[in-house]
């Protein structure tokens, strides 16, 4: 258990460089991590996960800019999430699968917070990845076909009769492209089961803005951030939903 946490602590350092790199197309293996205000390389001991950010009391050793909370915060949780895929799957490969793709939300959730984009070098290679791993693994390659066409597809058209109807874009490619790729990882119903989720999120959210006056009916919300939510609860606890909800028609 230790050591998954400890090895998560180190991916999610990793996970902070993809969060920043990837919405300015910059490589992710080079360069080295350096500081991105004095653009200083930064030394080993600069970048051990949690203990760096506390020593340096959350700034650049050299030019004292404040360094995001962000980056302590995704180490934990990555930390977090390796240390509960090791309980509750442990050393399997559904268990490592599941990690990679806690992962990719992870990414997918801050970066669409930040800067409202869902990049395709995540979604599109992560579809197809979850597709092939569905050759062996559950859900299996039917459920998991059924879940790219559906979640994709769903989301696609809910987006474009928005638009129908409104004339203006109410969802993103990026939100369409990773539904599908949630759908390939985990399955048509739990793909329903995340955008549910999402939808119930941003609904409760929206209103809260609207209640409080701090946003409009055309306030954009980030929706990738709903649907990684929502595929994180889901990926938990999405079969039990999925019986409980059956259970009302038998």
């Amino acid at each position: 258990m230790i050591a998954a946490v400890v090895l998560g602590l180190l991916v999610g350092s990793f996970l902070n460089v993809c969060i920043y790199r990837l919405p300015r197309r910059e490589s992710v293996a080079w360069p080295a991590s350096r500081c991105p205000s004095c653009r200083r390389p930064l030394s080993w001991y600069e970048n051990v996960p949690l203990v760096s950010w506390l020593a340096l009391r959350g700034r650049c050793r050299s030019c004292r800019t404040p360094i995001s909370i962000q980056y302590p915060i995704v180490e934990a949780v990555t930390g977090a999430l390796f240390g509960a895929s090791y309980y509750w799957y442990g050393l399997t490969a559904i268990g490592v699968v599941r990690t990679l793709f806690g992962c990719a939300m992870i990414v997918l959730f801050v970066i669409d917070l930040q800067h409202r984009i869902l990049p395709n070098a995540i979604t599109v290679p992560g579809t197809v990845v979850g597709l092939v791993l569905s050759l062996l693994l559950p859900p299996g390659w039917v459920s998991s076909l059924i879940g790219v066409l559906v979640g994709g597809g769903l989301l696609f058209g809910m987006g474009e009769a928005y638009y129908r109807l409104r004339g203006v874009e109410g969802l993103g490619m990026g939100d369409v492209k990773m539904l599908a790729m949630i759908g390939a990882f985990l399955g048509w119903q739990l793909a329903l089961v995340t955008l549910m989720l999402a939808s119930f999120g941003g609904a409760v959210l929206g209103i809260a803005l609207l209640a409080t006056r701090r946003g409009s009916m055309q306030a954009a919300l980030p929706f990738g951030t709903f649907l990684a939510v929502g595929a994180a609860i889901a990926a938990v606890v999405g079969d039990s939903l999925v019986t409980w909800y059956v259970s009302f028609y038998r």
